[in-house]
């Protein structure tokens, strides 16, 4: 079984991956991926660098650091958010690698129950990778209050939240939908329910 979890910023993708995790599931964190592994790819940085220029690579990396050039994901979320064409052109470039890595993932264990953490499932039209379609939703209030404890301002969770399909429609595209807006306690329990539903479906 292949689960796909997706919601929006600052609803608790994370959390609930976790406790998937808890009861028997392997996760795959995409944006740890993409961190990881994406981003940390010569060539990927050279192409940062080629589109974007120097603002979007580490002060060390400019100086040729023994380990070489890096990304500062932070300046180029700057500059992406503020573009929605090389918003769009840099996942056009950074997605297929990320999926390269979900397959050799999937298929090195494929009797396993897996949950893949999915911020731009829809939006990316990724339903045929999964069984299931998982969606954590959270108030508005509550999103922000959670980016804020992050240090995300207001603004820049605005900007990064506008470029994602409104959560209402995430949740009625999604087979199932988790609310966080009450204890972690409330969300396991959610998802413990869950889980026993889908097991005793196959």
């Amino acid at each position: 079984m292949i689960i796909g979890l997706t919601g929006g910023m600052g609803c608790g993708k994370s959390t609930a991956a976790r406790f998937f995790e808890e009861l028997g599931f392997r996760r795959v964190d995409s944006d740890a991926l993409v961190r990881d592994h994406v981003l940390t790819q010569p060539d990927i940085i050279a192409e940062a660098r080629n589109r974007h220029g120097d603002v979007v690579i580490t002060p060390a990396g400019l100086h040729e650091s023994a380990s070489g050039p890096t990304i500062d994901r932070a300046a180029l979320g700057r500059v992406l958010f503020a573009d929605d064409t090389k918003l769009r052109d840099w996942e056009d470039l950074v997605l297929p690698r990320l999926f390269e890595h979900w397959r050799a993932l999937l298929d090195s264990d494929p009797v396993a129950d897996w949950i893949v953490e999915t911020p731009l499932l829809f939006e990316k039209s990724l339903e045929k990778w999964f069984d299931f379609i998982v969606c954590v939703a959270s108030s508005t209030a509550t999103q922000y209050a959670r980016l804020a404890e992050r240090g995300v301002s207001h603004t820049l969770a605005a900007q990064r939240i506008s470029k994602q399909l409104p959560l209402a429609t995430k949740i009625d595209k999604s087979d199932f939908v988790l609310s966080n807006d009450g204890t972690l306690e409330f969300l396991r329990d959610q998802i413990r329910a869950l889980v026993r539903t889908l097991r005793a479906r196959r």
